[in-house]
């Protein structure tokens, strides 16, 4: 896509979302931090299933450490990799407690440092929580920027960086959560909903998902 290309798609999304939102449940920093981490690998309504109940009893770093691993490790279970995200969710609470005086720090590198806290998990808690224009590239995002043209890269940290330079600065912080959404449910991994996308007109993909037909009714 060319520029005006790709701020065409992205204003198309903005239509159709003007509010954009995290579909994750949290408070705070700390509670964002908490769901955003858990998140991988899990389906957002799984996270909010589970933290309801977890963020109940423990909403700040000191409850979460009281918790335990085996507390945290009894609300979570129905998420994958739950035993390794209870370990996290203690240690990282720990050293917020102890470098950080029990708060969120908003800056990359510090992020990164907490244990179970990649690149895409600061890129969201530095989007949500302190306003900065960064960019997430989940499974979502590293599709529709391959397979729209929008930002194609061989790896998430390639298409991340194509769309921080090629999405207007003024819509770059929004973003995130127009293209997320966008793929979750119209540009979907098996089968796009073409027929249905606002930004169509835009997009590079050569094998548009026709209108589906009318089922026939049954006798």
């Amino acid at each position: 896509m060319t520029r005006e290309q790709v701020r065409g798609f992205i204003e198309a999304l903005a239509t159709a979302h003007p509010d954009p939102r995290s579909e994750l449940t949290f408070v705070d920093p700390y509670t964002l931090l908490i769901a955003v981490m858990l998140s991988a690998q899990a389906t957002d309504a799984s996270v909010n299933r589970a933290t309801e109940v977890l963020f109940r009893d423990a909403a700040t770093p000191e409850a979460m450490v009281r918790l335990g691993v085996e507390g945290v490790a009894r609300h979570i279970r129905s998420i994958g990799l739950w035993q390794g995200k209870a370990r996290n969710v203690i240690e990282l609470s720990r050293q917020l407690i102890e470098r950080h005086g029990g708060q969120v720090p908003a800056d990359r590198e510090a992020l990164e440092k907490l244990p179970g806290v990649g690149r895409k998990t600061a890129n969201v808690v530095l989007n949500v929580a302190f306003g900065e224009s960064t960019m997430a590239v989940d499974t979502h995002i590293f599709r529709l920027g391959n397979r729209t043209g929008i930002a194609p890269g061989a790896t998430p940290r390639a298409v991340e960086d194509a769309l921080v330079r090629r999405i207007p600065p003024e819509l770059l912080r929004d973003a995130h959560h127009w293209l997320i959404l966008h793929g979750r449910y119209v540009c979907k991994a098996r089968l796009p909903e073409c027929w249905r996308c606002v930004a169509a007109a835009w997009c590079q993909y050569p094998d548009k998902s026709p209108l589906p037909a009318e089922r026939p009714r049954a006798k």
